[in-house]
């Protein structure tokens, strides 16, 4: 709520300092504005969490939690590779490909409905499912427990974190979702440009701008300073058995194959893209976008073809890669053996 609060109370002085700028008129600043964001993620996240933080971070690159021992949650949610894998589709502890991509982790604090079908409710839901899943991780709860019980490192960093409870099953969860809820994305080209240096994106980049919240509809779905409306939309793309939130609602012909807004930050390193990573690169993105998808009842309304120049295209992807902010090193913890 303070995030909320800095970023209405600082508006008016935002959209004067953007409107200043040569060229640019006052609903032109006013639209640039709404992608400010937020002053910090100190706001999301407790200092006195410290301790949690960092337990839920070791887990976190920690093999054990998987049936071989061989996969950790940094394996499908890699930081180097901003924090998704990097494949059309994770693969899990037995080796097989599963169903579908592995999603990035930036700034999934402020996402309500978790999973590309959004049957997740939150974090810890989401971490459950993916250690316990046969297809996933493969590690039952109670072998989770007590493979964490028998390291006394363990044993002691949760009798300190959660004291009078130590290693449960919640505990696990909720010290895994605390340090997920520290990755967030780094200022980009593009947080410059709003926050007033004209310079630091280019011409190609302001027109694509331009499409993404005009001709081309992006911003419809792709909102907000994180850019996803944390909804779900087909699009499209889809086709055969996976038809997404429709699975969870059978009897909604628009949630047929509706599947959850990424995020766009950092958006050119995290190919291929889609649900399924079933399109390579940002060009075939485009391209499916501006075909207009598969016509279907529960193809998005907004979902029409657009008529994009070649140029036009160019410059859409231009805009995409002002979003991708240079990466932080993260430090691999050190595991308790």
């Amino acid at each position: 709520m303070r995030a909320v609060a800095a970023l209405f109370v600082s508006l008016p002085l935002l959209l004067t300092a953007i409107a200043a700028r040569a060229g640019m008129t006052q609903a032109e600043s006013a639209l640039l504005a709404q992608y400010k964001p937020p002053p910090s993620v100190s706001l999301h996240v407790d200092p006195a969490q410290k301790k949690e933080i960092d337990l839920g971070k070791t887990l976190f690159f920690d093999p054990i939690l998987s049936g071989t021992s061989s996969r950790s949650c940094a394996t499908c949610h890699n930081p180097g590779l901003s924090w998704g894998d990097g494949l059309p589709k994770a693969i899990g502890d037995n080796g097989d490909a599963m169903q579908l991509r592995a999603p990035t982790l930036l700034n999934v604090y402020q996402i309500p409905r978790l999973g590309w079908d959004g049957k997740f409710r939150d974090l810890q839901a989401v971490a459950f499912a993916a250690i316990t899943s046969p297809t996933n991780m493969n590690l039952p709860e109670p072998e989770v427990l007590a493979r964490l019980a028998r390291i006394p490192g363990y044993a002691t960093a949760f009798s300190e974190v959660f004291p009078g409870q130590g290693i449960t099953r919640s505990s696990v969860l909720d010290a895994i979702a605390a340090y997920e809820k520290t990755i967030v994305s780094g200022t980009a080209p593009f947080d410059r440009w709003v926050a007033g240096d004209d310079q630091a994106v280019d011409a190609s980049a302001k027109r694509g701008f331009a499409l993404f919240t005009g001709k081309a509809h992006c911003s419809s779905c792709h909102s907000g300073w994180a850019f996803t409306d944390g909804s779900f939309h087909d699009i499209g793309s889809a086709k055969g058995n996976d038809i997404g939130r429709g699975a969870l609602f059978p009897t909604s012909v628009k949630l047929r194959y509706a599947f959850k807004t990424p995020t766009l930050r950092d958006v050119v390193h995290r190919g291929p893209y889609m649900h399924d990573g079933s399109l390579p690169d940002l060009a075939s993105v485009i391209a499916l976008y501006n075909k207009g998808g598969i016509d279907r009842p529960s193809r998005d309304e907004l979902i029409v073809p657009l008529g994009l120049s070649e140029r036009d295209q160019v410059d859409l992807i231009t805009f995409l890669k002002t979003l991708t902010a240079s990466p932080d090193p993260v430090a691999i913890p050190i595991l308790p053996r």
